[in-house]
């Protein structure tokens, strides 16, 4: 089964992964806030047509026609920035978060599969699930190409200590956020900032990082539970002389 497209989203990086005449997905420019999303849920296009992730898997059920890719884009990058294996449990959809674990039932032959969100798609109209080779051969849907399909997203994927499984809602609008506001090469600097913010933002901190130019000491204004509290505080700290400012997941 060949597929139209190939994306390629690593960090905040777009670009074509598939063949030169593939169609190209682009961020839909609608203001400040959208920036502060993680770059795979943030709305995009493709051929002439918007498409908008949903913020949260819970509840989510549907219907439709699924078909598979394999060979062809085995070892690309897929819009998640992973590497696609045809032979590992994944998928693409158009709308679903990322990392979202799927139960999938072909209601052609009742057999069924769980597979992992990781790759945006399929395009082609009046399909709604493109998965993987080994994802379809399971389903037993390779020969025919496509199959009806029943999706139950099930959320993201936790396993314990003692190896049992279970899945929680994956929701983006809940979370451990903080916003970044600098970095510096000297710790003093990042100190001082941090003293600066503290006042208003508690649990302001600094954290290291070590790239391939060096060390940096990243600051961070505040820890927050929710989207929405990081984001005030970001536009907060945006107007205080911080333009730079966004929101980083921990």
């Amino acid at each position: 089964m060949r597929r139209w497209w190939r994306i390629c989203l690593f960090a905040l990086l777009l670009q074509a992964c598939g063949s030169t005449a593939a169609p190209r997905l682009s961020y839909l420019p609608r203001g400040r806030r959208r920036r502060h999303l993680p770059p795979t849920q943030r709305p995009y296009s493709i051929a002439g047509k918007s498409y908008r992730p949903l913020a949260s898997e819970q509840g989510f059920v549907q219907e439709g026609i699924a078909s598979w890719y394999g060979g062809d884009f085995h070892g690309r990058l897929t819009a998640s920035g992973e590497v696609y294996d045809m032979y590992a449990q994944t998928a693409a959809h158009k709308t679903l978060p990322m990392n979202t674990y799927v139960r999938v039932t072909n209601l052609r032959n009742k057999r069924r599969l769980v597979v992992r969100i990781n790759d945006r798609g399929p395009f082609v109209k009046g399909r709604i699930l493109d998965l993987s080779y080994a994802a379809a051969r399971k389903l037993g849907m390779v020969e025919q190409g496509t199959a009806p399909v029943r999706l139950q997203a099930l959320g993201r994927k936790v396993v314990s200590p003692d190896k049992k499984v279970t899945f929680v809602p994956l929701d983006f609008n809940r979370g451990n956020f903080t916003v970044q506001v600098g970095a510096f090469r000297e710790k003093v600097n990042a100190e001082r900032l941090v003293k600066r913010l503290a006042g208003r933002y508690p649990d302001s901190h600094w954290v290291v990082f070590d790239s391939g130019r060096g060390r940096f000491y990243r600051v961070r204004a505040g820890r927050y539970r929710r989207l929405r509290d990081a984001r005030d505080a970001c536009e907060r700290l945006g107007a205080a002389g911080f333009p730079d400012a966004f929101i980083v997941a921990e």
